[in-house]
């Protein structure tokens, strides 16, 4: 059978949104991603990345971009539609400057690709267990927490390294009653993740299909009376544009709150945590005996100082912190 390969160079930020991008069509079923940054910080080194597990050859890694996506479509009838359609949806990363245009390649068969890398059953921290809805878990431990999603390419899946390393912290430092705000909820894992943990969420995205799909995952994981989704931003959110380049709802309102909140977690981009510094330190409750906790993720090393800096001038104290490969999330504490 012959097909068409198509591939783009993306910054480490782009990488997910490629991706619910591209699982938002019913006919791309598997994307391939190549890290070029190797485990100490330098490109050329062999990585790899969980949505793939697929190594990158130092002597194919693309100056000035840290990963490569492929994925292949049919060569049929359909395919120049498809291509055009996939173009027009990638087309605002582009402008953005955070992934390249698509290449294309005729082949006549993929390239051999190692599908059981990715498990069915994906451990997390000490208690989380991420799985599809129809496998089975008859072995579960008293303090094991099942995490259900669909199968998708979707951003927040459990396999990627920015929602891995968020659960790790929000497993140490959300407790029972807590109220939670989860900015940015993705495909609604870690406001599952942070209900499941015994708290109150408020999920909040400013794209359409993240709302959906947080719905969907909450509904999967009978979580309905913990989690809110709603559409939206917090404070000054609304006015800085689709957080990863795509188009912003019509109608996503800002949420403006004081002291609402016992923790914060927000898995969205370095320079939206720096423009929400205020923002977050507004919206978390302080106590005489502790102020409230925010947990910040997706971005990379390159990116932490700044995002520390902007936090600690805002009152916020360094707590803990989780690190995945480049990417690193960090938990802080109102003072």
């Amino acid at each position: 059978m012959t097909w068409m390969e198509l591939s783009l160079d993306t910054t480490p930020e782009a990488v997910d949104w490629v991706c619910t991008l591209l699982a938002t069509t019913s006919y791309v079923r598997e994307v391939r991603v190549r890290s070029s940054i190797a485990s100490d910080g330098q490109r050329g080194g062999v990585e790899h990345c969980p949505l793939t597990e697929q190594p990158i050859d130092p002597a194919e890694a693309t100056p000035g971009w840290a990963f490569t996506i492929c994925f292949y479509l049919p060569y049929d009838l359909r395919v120049r539609a498809r291509v055009d359609a996939i173009e027009a949806l990638l087309s605002p990363l582009q402008r953005t400057g955070i992934a390249t245009v698509l290449e294309v390649a005729i082949v006549s068969e993929q390239p051999e690709y190692p599908v059981a890398s990715i498990p069915l059953i994906h451990r997390i921290g000490e208690r989380f267990v991420v799985l599809a809805p129809g496998v089975p878990y008859p072995s579960q431990q008293s303090d094991e927490i099942l995490l259900r999603l669909e199968a998708s390419l979707a951003f927040g899946s459990g396999l990627h390294p920015a929602t891995a390393v968020s659960l790790q912290l929000l497993e140490r430092h959300v407790v029972p009653t807590m109220q939670v705000l989860d900015l940015g909820s993705g495909t609604g894992i870690l406001s599952v993740a942070i209900a499941k943990l015994g708290a109150q969420v408020l999920a909040l995205d400013n794209d359409l299909l993240a709302v959906q799909a947080t719905q969907a995952a909450v509904e999967q994981n009978q979580v309905e009376q913990q989690v809110t989704a709603r559409a939206g931003s917090l404070g000054c959110g609304s006015r800085l544009g689709h957080w990863l380049g795509g188009d912003i709802l019509d109608q996503a309102p800002s949420v403006n709150v004081t002291q609402a909140f016992d923790l914060i977690m927000a898995n969205i981009l370095a320079r939206v945590h720096i423009a929400l510094a205020d923002d977050f330190k507004q919206a978390l409750r302080q106590t005489h005996a502790q102020g409230g906790v925010l947990i910040t993720s997706g971005f990379t090393t390159d990116q932490e100082e700044a995002v520390d800096t902007a936090l600690s001038a805002a009152g916020f104290a360094s707590l803990d912190r989780e690190q995945c490969r480049e990417w690193v999330a960090l938990a802080h504490r109102l003072t």
